[in-house]
């Protein structure tokens, strides 16, 4: 029997496996099931490592990810953070409300803060792994993280009205996620996930002027550090699937919105690695195990011959109950 990071390295480069592997995004989940708060689980790295550990063990993954939460680079810029009990962290206001803002925008090393919590929880996990385990740190790409500084509508707003201050913001906040990105590389990570939702409310001209070389850039670096790259953008990216594909990135997610057949048609055409797409809600959190095991074997049915991996189309809920996600899990493996 296969390893688990060796399947999940085989898929990605177009090699047998004996299954398909097994790659949900788990955060609330895997924070209930350790018994921890989500405020524990976000703020201390060491925890949210342990919380992904026992995951792993519990239910056989053949991956696990170092993410909470989108505001780890805003935070370290200064920006104030809320910290709920049982929510994700998030900042209290904008913190960059015009260009002129940026000329106040620090370089924070990436080592400390919020960020370097992060890349302790990486070095926890490759350590506790001793590879293998696939690990995967995180970071929001260029376009989510101007989003999240500066408001998504305000942001978006400057898309409109003033393009070059906009790729003024991207450009600042492109060498500080390359910078974070290769950290966790360095730190151990296999693969860095990428996060850019907030692209998928954009139209195709909008993302390959505003999204996609940042993106690019992005990828380049942590190819040149060692490592690899999973574009998560979730919501409906039917209209971005091409341009997407084009990013660099090795491992795509794909949601529930967007046609699992589509999806495996444009990223077989380019040799890339998808994974997905399973309606989180309906499908997993909602099913009985039977419903979930099924759905999800027509998942893997759909996507045989091409390099394709189990998951959701986005975060597992932490209400899904066990037996559930088990089924789901165990369908990779039957």
């Amino acid at each position: 029997m296969m390893q688990p990071r060796e399947r999940f390295m085989a898929t990605l480069n177009g090699q047998p496996v004996d299954h398909v592997p097994v790659f949900p995004l788990l955060m609330f989940l895997a924070a209930d099931r350790a018994g921890l708060t989500y405020r524990q689980f976000a703020t201390d790295g060491k925890a949210l490592a342990e919380a992904q550990l026992a995951a792993q063990e519990r239910y056989a993954l053949d991956a696990i990810t170092a993410c909470s939460d989108a505001f780890r680079l805003a935070a370290d810029l200064g920006g104030a953070m809320v910290y709920p009990e049982n929510k994700p962290p998030y900042l209290a206001g904008p913190l960059i409300t015009s260009g002129a803002d940026l000329s106040s925008m620090g370089h924070p090393d990436p080592t400390k803060g919020r960020m370097g919590d992060r890349l302790s929880a990486v070095r926890a996990l490759a350590h506790a792994v001793g590879g293998r385990v696939a690990v995967l740190g995180w970071v929001d790409m260029p376009f989510a993280e101007a989003c999240s500084i500066c408001g998504v509508s305000s942001f978006m707003l400057l898309l409109r009205d003033e393009p070059f201050t906009a790729h003024r913001i991207l450009t600042f906040l492109t060498d500080l996620v390359i910078q974070f990105a290769v950290a966790q590389t360095e730190a151990g990570a296999d693969m860095v996930g990428a996060g850019d939702a907030a692209a998928s409310l954009i139209s195709r001209a909008s993302y390959v002027e505003f999204v996609l070389p940042y993106e690019q850039q992005v990828c380049r670096a942590v190819h040149e550090a060692g490592g690899l790259v999973k574009l998560h953008i979730c919501g409906n990216t039917n209209h971005l699937l091409e341009p997407m594909a084009a990013s660099g990135a090795d491992l795509f997610n794909v949601d529930h919105l967007v046609p699992l057949e589509r999806a495996q048609a444009v990223y077989a055409a380019h040799n890339k690695c998808f994974k997905g797409n399973l309606n989180p809600v309906v499908d997993i959190m909602q099913a009985t195990p039977e419903q979930c095991a099924a759905r999800a074997r027509a998942c893997i049915a759909s996507a045989a011959g091409t390099r394709y991996m189990l998951s959701a189309g986005c975060e597992v809920p932490a209400e899904t109950p066990d037996e559930v996600f088990r089924a789901f899990c165990a369908a990779a493996r039957e």
